[in-house]
Order: C-alpha cells, then sequence, then structure tokens
C-alpha cells in the first residue's frame, strides 16, 4: 500500500532538509507520495508541489503582514487538501508559526504529526512546549541537547543530527578551495557575510565594511571576499560597498564551475567556498555561523536589529534577551563563548575589527577552535537522511495520533 505523507517546507534550508528527508522515505518505500508545500530541492526528488516554497517566505513582521492574504490563502488550501485526503503522516519542516497551528488541526483530526527542526524553544518562548505537545505526535531534532528538552515534557522526539554535519567535510581543504577562487597562496583572506536579508545588509554592511577598513592598516594585503545569497542582494551590498570604499574586496555571488567543491557530489553554495577559503569570519548570527564552526574556521559573530524591531521581539516573546546567554549556534553548542559575540551596541567597527584580527592572526586561538569545533562536527554528524526517514514511517504506523 502505497504511503502518503504530506509535508510542508517554507525555507531555503527547510527544502534542503526535506529534500533529504524525502530521499530517506523513498530508499525504504519507493512508491511513496509526498505532497504539500516545498521548494526546487524537494522537486528534484520527486515531491508534488501544491503550493511554491516562496509562498510562506517572509522577512520580518512588516513583510508577514503585507503578505497576510496570501499566507492565509495559502494555508487554507493545503489544510483542506490534506483533511481531505487523510496522508499517513504529516511532516512540518520548521517554519513553526506556520507547521504548529496546521499540526494542531491535522492531529485533532486524527492524523500523525511529525515536526522536523525543533523550534529554539531553549533560547526564546519556552512557554510554547504547550502548543507542542498538543499539535505534535513526534518531533525530530537537530541537537543532541535538544532530546531531554522534550522528554522531560511528554513529547516523543528521536535526535537526527544536522544535515550540513553531513555534507561539510570534516576536515576542509583550505588550499583547494583557494585555488578554485583563484586567490594566490599565502595571502590572508577573510570571509565577511552580512547576512541574507535586506535588514541585514543594511543595519551590519557598514558595520563590517569599515571594520574590514581598519583590518587592511594591519595587514594591506588582506583580501575580503563576501558571497552573496542572490543577485538582489549582491546590488544590494554593492551599494553599500561604493559608500564604504574596500579595494581588496571581492563580491561573490556564484563560483566558476558551477559550484561543485572537489570530491563532492553536492553543488556547494557559494558562501561555502568562501568559509573554506578563509583563514576567519565574520557573520551575521544565523545558519552561516554553524556552517563556520563545521569548516573549522575562527569567526567573530555579530547582529544588529533596529530599535522598532527589538520592542516588537520583546513584545512576542515576552522577553527581553534570550533565556540562554549564548546567540550563535556555536557557542549555544559548545555552552560556551567559544566565538565572540558582538551584538546591538557592542557591534561597533572598532570592537568587530579588534576580535577578528585575533580570529585572523592568532594561530594558537585558531588551533584551539578548530578543535572545539571538530567536537561539535562529530557530535552533529549522524545519518540525518535515514534516522529521520525511519522514525517518519514509524509514525506512519501509529495511527492513530
Amino acid at each position: 500500500m502505497t504511503v502518503r505523507v504530506g509535508v510542508v517546507a517554507g525555507e531555503p534550508s527547510g527544502d534542503l532538509l526535506a529534500a533529504r528527508m524525502i530521499e530517506g522515505v523513498r530508499e525504504r518505500e519507493a512508491d511513496a507520495r509526498l505532497m504539500g508545500i516545498g521548494g526546487p530541492a524537494m522537486a528534484r526528488a520527486g515531491f508534488e508541489a501544491w503550493h511554491p516554497m516562496d509562498a510562506l517566505s517572509v522577512f520580518g513582521y512588516v513583510d508577514a503582514l503585507r503578505r497576510a492574504p496570501r499566507l492565509i490563502q495559502t494555508y487554507r488550501d493545503t489544510r483542506a487538501r490534506l483533511l481531505a485526503q487523510r496522508p499517513d503522516v504529516f511532516v512540518g519542516v520548521d517554519a513553526p508559526d506556520f507547521n504548529l497551528h496546521l499540526e494542531g488541526q491535522l492531529r485533532s483530526a486524527g492524523i500523525p504529526t511529525v515536526h522536523f527542526v525543533g523550534p529554539s524553544i531553549w533560547a526564546w518562548r519556552f512557554e510554547r512546549i504547550h502548543a507542542i505537545r498538543r499539535a505534535v505526535s513526534h518531533m525530530l531534532v537537530l541537537f543532541p541537547f535538544e532530546v531531554e528538552i522534550y522528554r522531560e515534557h511528554g513529547v516523543p522526539v528521536t535526535y537526527v543530527g544536522h544535515p550540513l554535519a553531513e555534507l561539510i567535510p570534516l576536515r576542509p581543504d583550505r588550499e583547494a578551495a583557494r585555488r578554485r577562487l583563484g586567490i594566490e597562496p599565502g595571502r590572508r583572506v577573510l570571509g565577511l557575510l552580512p547576512g541574507s536579508r535586506e535588514s541585514e545588509i543594511r543595519l551590519l554592511a557598514p558595520r563590517f565594511l569599515e571594520a574590514a577598513r581598519r583590518l587592511t592598516r594591519e595587514d594591506p594585503e588582506l583580501l575580503v571576499l563576501v558571497p552573496m545569497v542572490n543577485p538582489q542582494r549582491r546590488t544590494q551590498f554593492e551599494a553599500v560597498l561604493r559608500a564604504h570604499p574596500l579595494p581588496a574586496c571581492r563580491v561573490l555571488d556564484a563560483v566558476p564551475g558551477g559550484g561543485a567543491a572537489d570530491s563532492q557530489t553536492v553543488a556547494w553554495p557559494v558562501a561555502w567556498h568562501v568559509m573554506e577559503a578563509a583563514d576567519a569570519v565574520l557573520a551575521a548570527s544565523g545558519t552561516a555561523t554553524l556552517e563556520a564552526a563545521l569548516f573549522k574556521r575562527p569567526l567573530v559573530i555579530s547582529y544588529v536589529i533596529s530599535p522598532w524591531m527589538r520592542r516588537i521581539m520583546a513584545w512576542k516573546s515576552g522577553q527581553d534577551a534570550p533565556s540562554v546567554p549564548w546567540v550563535g549556534l556555536p557557542n549555544v553548542l559548545a555552552r560556551d563563548f567559544v566565538a565572540p559575540e558582538l551584538l546591538q551596541e557592542a557591534a561597533t567597527p572598532e570592537a568587530l575589527a579588534e576580535h577578528t584580527w585575533r580570529a585572523l592572526s592568532d594561530r594558537g586561538h585558531s588551533e584551539a577552535v578548530a578543535r572545539r569545533f571538530l567536537e561539535i562536527h562529530e557530535s552533529l554528524r549522524r545519518d540525518t537522511r535515514g534516522l529521520a526517514a525511519q522514525a517518519i514511517l514509524e509514525v506512519c504506523g501509529g495511527r492513530p495520533a
């Protein structure tokens, strides 16, 4: 009997994660039918998309309000189809605001639900655990410390590891990356990652560029590489660069040869080539910081939001700050400030330059950081695809929820 799996993924990271899960399901159930909302990677894995992933992609509260009618229409249509077709299991991949509400309604109707990627309740809005317990039949988490949280609150949970830990090599090849990017041997390289959203580029890029300009006083030959997620963000960044000129700065939104790293079957995003080539990384807080850690690069983490956005976040979460002392994922996983975090008013060009210069120039520091990051990498390296697929198919056999 054909296994039917409803899936909703709402961002590029969720698309990649869901695609690997789909591959794992199909390895076990070749004729499985997977349907719902997804992106291009899921489509390549044989997914039937009712709506494109872009239908759920919003950037901040203002964008969410502007696109509310389309979001509501997409939600209602997806819910109606799922209730009519009654899949054997529904899998919500990240996108908690959309998926947890949908999962609650589906589970109430007797459809088992799996949520893939635990919301960061360990940092913000822990009270969501109660809604999760009502909505989710089984939780799949990416980080080992999350298991205890869900078990203590009666939510069945499986730790599946992080897929990035499978895709990024345990021992990156800096010299091969530099050959791919045409960088002469021996030159000091800084990877500058000011984020992928309009607000991040607007608020962080000027500070990052001013910090990099100060670093060139220490090393006039310093090469700064800036990967951009798409041509729109590149255009925006280059406008900032004209206002804060930095001669030895290369902006990249593609890699010559299509982006395939040596001996890798999966095309890498341009940021990975930059991280592998870099001596150190200055990055906006987010997934990029975990990627830099997996590439074993010393890094400095920064983030700035507007006062207005800060008030909205505090109002929505009921918190002025996270309930853990760390913001960056590498530090959360290490339970330590392995990478400096310069946030809000502390993110001055002077402070950013000071901490980044240490990351670039202190070999003992770099080696110690690399050892810590290798431990993190090994802890996250699991058969994510297979473990996720196995748990999902086991939930299929557990109806009713």
